[in-house]
């Protein structure tokens, strides 16, 4: 069942009813000033940190769902209603909501009225614009009352909901015409403050919460707006708020436009106020002087669609399947720079409060964006690489505002000194610029002990090295990738965090896993070594990776597929000799990707097995047999139901490594078979039973022994964009960026058809692909063509310093 449709000429899902199973949402803003907006018009705004700088309150776990937003409350005599439905959820005469590329645009009518309410967040400027349009579409005037509302935050998200000894008397407030500023804690440690307005003399105002909503009313039923009349109130403490009332006279066939703007504004310490207790108002003065006229905003809106524009052009497609095109071509992508933007900070199902960035999670974000933003990229590696430890290890998670490392969740995740091998390999592929090897970065953001990032990379290296357990496989730590498989936690009690709790550094528990990492990013360490000329240290680099490689299949074989890990006894886990959790997904993905068991036939197994005990309708699930029981020497993975979360879930973020082996040992069908299954496009049929937004990827899927099966949680923020991107970019396509060009080596499945092309911005080259498959097989390239030259035994087009435009036609056979 559809709840809307793809628009792609216009690069928007269309939304056609406002009873979506889940929020459906959008992401607006791309730089400093972001805000999430759903297809009801809920969500909130921020500036840079979702905890420390958040303009707007969002309930979590609210009744009804998805509460507090952005609202434009209509009353047209006795009916009110809002252009997005909620919160008053007045059955509409027509709805659509459009999320686009940065923008969300609604269209609604009530006894012919009619409402178009434009959201976004201008490139260059913090603060959202909200444009709505009223028309009468009747054939009398009609005399109708707007209000605004939005509640504002007191900032830090956290302290905002639990602190409210403070916070209740704190909230102020100053008014001046149409626009309102809030400036709770700004008469002390503040100099920054936030401002709403509208660009037209208004019939009223509140700021207080209290008077607008009355005793015992929420926001479904306001008194002021039942009343019809703003009382003007000034919020002392309490919870404040911004609306605007104005009265609106419309004859037929009239529009009538309306320019509200939230937005964030700082002034020097030194000229915080113009009189005791009275701010200064010039920066709000400056960006509300940018927004007051429609052309103004649809030229602000043209630019950010321009922006959009520029950035998707860097890779495109376009073959026979129109949902492969679709997810390459746009949402994928986009998904991939909102992942950018947030990480797992702020999302419906990440409340913006706890993780901040991940040092994982951004490096391998950094996959998925690198092409589109290579020099923001490269910012973002130095930002991650300066939360790392001297031995090599590093926080697992920062803040993005101050960019310091979270001593609440501290590190000993050993995975994560690999993760900044991948990104920053992945970034010098991209752009061909080592210089950032050389680049001064700090440990623990200390500069007294910065070192260049190449020895970054030799310390992430070498943690491996010197953190081996009994069978010389990787040592797991608190968890390796799989956050909840924590093999040294031993808890017992509620309220432990599995990921904090017990020792960091066990002697015994191993990972797999690791191994197949080591095995990959190793070989990159020793590309970049090599690349820049320390043969010695790209030798070294390799016969540890040789070392490991044989370990992994020495100790982590099982006879039929890759051994998850080891636990603290030394007892394997993902084995046939475990009770249950005798598979997992990770290994047989990474280990095989990383060409481990490739030749020697075990890849090949591993794979098979995958598809024999863990695939699924729905993809691949985590692991089999579900754990029906608590595993203290496991930890979360086990406290989960069966077939939720990481107890046999389906995992959308690791089902791309298994698609990626599967071209690594040729099989373009299973490949493209795995991708679609958690594709949003290829899924968008079942929107009621999936759930969550058929334009994005989601974290989770339950599995098969989960009594919801195929329903999804937690979309937008996961590493999926990241890796699916990678693995339909790079491995099915088969477009990858090499230290030395651009290599293109597809494997496909047939039903792509004999050609399909593709244009891809690399270094300052644009390249014209053509891809000719005659035969229709699923790998192998046999003749490469570049500006008319053929190149033979080989899939890398030569990268021409200068070289500024590449036609290129692969035949595959």
């Amino acid at each position: 069942m559809k709840f809307g449709f793809f628009d792609d000429p216009n690069k928007e899902y269309v939304i056609t009813t406002p009873k979506t199973p889940l929020p459906w949402i959008n992401y607006l803003g791309s730089s400093n000033f972001f805000s999430l907006i759903s297809n009801t018009c809920g969500g909130y705004s921020f500036y840079k940190d979702a905890k420390l700088l958040r303009l707007t309150r969002y309930r979590y776990n609210n009744i009804p769902t998805d509460e507090g937003g952005r609202y434009y409350y209509i009353k047209d005599g006795d009916t009110v209603w809002n252009p997005g439905w909620q919160p008053v959820k007045t059955d509409l005469d027509s709805y659509e909501c459009r999320h686009g590329m940065g923008y969300s645009r609604f269209t609604s009518s009530k006894n012919d009225i009619e409402a178009s309410l434009l959201a976004f967040v201008p490139v260059n400027d913090n603060c959202e614009i909200n444009q709505l349009k009223i028309t009468n579409k009747s054939s009398k005037p009609k005399n109708i009352t707007l209000f605004s509302y939005v509640e504002f935050c007191l900032w830090n998200a956290m302290d905002d909901m639990t602190n409210f000894q403070r916070n209740l008397n704190i909230g102020e407030v100053e008014v001046v015409g149409s626009t309102i500023y809030h400036k709770t804690e700004y008469r002390e440690r503040r100099n920054h403050f936030a401002v709403y307005s509208v660009n037209t003399d208004v019939d009223g105002f509140d700021t207080s919460r209290d008077e607008f909503l009355g005793a015992y009313r929420g926001v479904a039923d306001p008194a002021v707006v039942e009343e019809g009349k703003a009382h003007n109130s000034i919020a002392s403490g309490w919870s404040p708020i911004g609306s605007h009332q104005i009265n609106v006279t419309l004859e037929p066939d009239e529009t009538k436009s309306f320019i509200f703007v939230l937005g964030y504004c700082e002034n020097p310490v030194d000229e915080k106020f113009v009189a005791p207790n009275v701010i200064n108002k010039k920066p709000a003065d400056e960006l509300l002087a940018k927004y007051k006229t429609d052309e103004q905003v649809y030229a602000a809106l043209d630019e950010l669609k321009l922006d959009w524009e520029s950035l998707l052009s860097k890779f495109t497609v376009k073959s026979d399947e129109e949902k492969l095109d679709r997810m390459v071509n746009i949402w994928n992508q986009y998904q991939c720079m909102v992942t950018f933007n947030m990480s797992r900070s702020a999302s419906y199902y990440e409340s913006g409060i706890g993780r901040g960035m991940g040092f994982r999670d951004s490096c391998q974000d950094l996959l998925g964006f690198v092409h589109l933003i290579p020099e923001r990229a490269r910012e973002r590696i130095i930002d991650i690489a300066s939360t790392q430890f001297e031995d090599g290890s590093a926080y697992h998670q920062y803040q993005p505002l101050t960019k310091k490392g979270n001593s609440d969740i501290g590190s000993g995740f050993n995975d994560d000194p690999l993760w900044l091998i991948a990104g920053t390999s992945a970034y010098i592929r991209e752009t061909g610029d080592t210089s950032i090897l050389e680049e001064m970065v700090p440990f623990d953001n200390d500069e007294s002990k910065a070192v260049t990032l190449m020895e970054h990379l030799k310390r992430s290296f070498d943690y491996i090295v010197n953190h081996k357990g009994p069978h010389n496989l990787p040592l797991i730590g608190r968890a390796d990738w799989n956050d909840c498989l924590n093999l040294n936690c031993f808890s017992e009690h509620p309220g432990e965090s599995f990921q904090t709790f017990g020792p960091s550094e066990g002697p015994v528990a191993e990972s797999v896993f690791i191994g197949g990492m080591f095995v990959k990013y190793g070989k990159e360490y020793a590309d970049l070594c090599a690349y820049t000329g320390d043969q010695t240290e790209a030798d070294r680099a390799m016969k540890e990776v040789a070392a490991m490689n044989d370990a992994v299949l020495d100790g982590g074989w099982d006879g039929d597929w890759f051994v998850r890990a080891y636990d603290a006894y030394g007892k394997k886990i993902g084995s046939k000799e475990c009770e249950e959790g005798q598979i997992y997904i990770e290994p047989q993905g990474f280990c095989v990707l990383a060409g481990i068991g490739v030749e020697t036939g075990e890849a090949k197994k591993a794979l098979d097995s995958v598809k024999e005990k863990l695939d699924t309708k729905y993809g691949i699930v985590l692991l089999q047999p579900a754990y029906t029981k608590y595993h203290v020497e496991l930890g979360e993975i086990s406290s989960y139901p069966p077939g939720y979360k990481e107890n046999a879930g389906i995992f959308c973020h690791n089902n791309p490594w298994v698609s990626c082996a599967e071209t690594v040992i040729g099989r373009g069908n299973r490949a493209f078979e795995i991708y679609k299954k958690t594709c949003p496009a290829y899924i968008e049929d079942i929107s009621e039973i999936h759930c969550t937004e058929p334009y994005v990827y989601s974290q989770m899927i339950a599995g098969k022994d989960a009594h919801f099966f195929g329903q999804a949680k937690n979309s937008w923020l996961t590493g999926t964009a990241a890796w699916t991107f990678v693995n339909v970019s790079q491995y099915i396509l088969g477009v990858v960026p090499t230290l030395n060009g651009l290599s293109i080596d597809p494997c496909i499945p047939s039903e792509m058809g004999t050609e399909f092309t593709m244009t891809r911005k690399y270094r300052e080259g644009i390249y014209n692909i053509k891809v000719e498959n005659p035969s229709k097989v699923e790998k192998g390239v046999v003749k490469l063509i570049v500006n008319g030259k053929e190149h033979t035994d080989t899939t890398v087009v030569p990268y021409e310093k200068g070289q500024t435009h590449y036609d290129v036609t692969v035949v595959m056979g």
